[in-house]
């Protein structure tokens, strides 16, 4: 389906982002999946998302059950530095589109990963779901924090041959999320390296749980 190019204007300047309706024959309001991307897709053009992972798929699928909605950041910047702005943009999308507010959810790779953690962390009340892709946790986010996700099914996905993530923190930090009473389900691809969203994002069972989260009833799995 085609995917549009739009621009949000904030307090901190213009957040140009892609944007795809969900399916003309929805009679409900549909989930909501706002993605952030990964520190090497930073910069002025939104082609670049479009290039892989789930924008790629987004932009290849006929029609999707879901909004979709995927900001770009400048390259000297992080998501932390654009937390507020993400959260306005999400809140123009929920009042412009059909959109369910009690189904949106969080999708990142690599940096945009570390940005869903830290911005679910601010709001965990504003998320159904979370889905990190290669992607490390912010050492700044303490158990207060952890404890506030706990609510929030969680996909984490790794490569098992990743060289810029040792497995093991990945691994210890699950452990943590799960000791405060976390729903958080960790998958390795062991051949996969860091660039596995491809794979992942176009995982018809991901598609799925994408689409069956609601904080309305948080005990769904895939």
């Amino acid at each position: 389906m085609s995917v549009e190019q739009r621009s949000y204007e904030t307090n901190n300047g213009s957040l140009p982002y892609l944007f795809s309706p969900v399916s003309d024959n929805a009679k409900q309001p549909a989930p909501l999946v706002l993605f952030l991307h990964g520190g090497r897709d930073r910069g002025t053009d939104l082609n670049v998302l479009l290039k892989w992972g789930l924008p790629r798929f987004v932009d290849l699928s006929d029609s999707l059950p879901y909004v979709f909605a995927a900001p770009q950041i400048p390259a000297e910047q992080t998501w932390a530095d654009r937390a507020d702005d993400v959260l306005a943009l999400l809140d123009e999308l929920i009042a412009s589109q059909p959109v369910d507010p009690a189904r949106v959810i969080l999708a990142g790779f690599s940096l945009g990963s570390a940005g869903i953690w830290h911005v679910a962390a601010l709001h965990p009340n504003r998320f159904a779901g979370l889905v990190p892709v290669s992607g490390r946790v912010p050492k700044t986010l303490g158990e207060s924090e952890l404890a506030a996700l706990k609510d929030i099914p969680v996909q984490i996905f790794q490569g098992g041959q990743d060289k810029n993530l040792p497995i093991e923190d990945t691994e210890n930090f699950v452990e943590r999320l799960r000791k405060v009473g976390g729903k958080v389900d960790l998958t390795v691809l062991p051949e996969g390296d860091h660039f596995i969203a491809d794979e992942v994002y176009s995982d018809p069972k991901l598609q799925q749980w994408l689409v069956s989260l609601s904080r309305r009833n948080t005990a769904l799995v895939v």
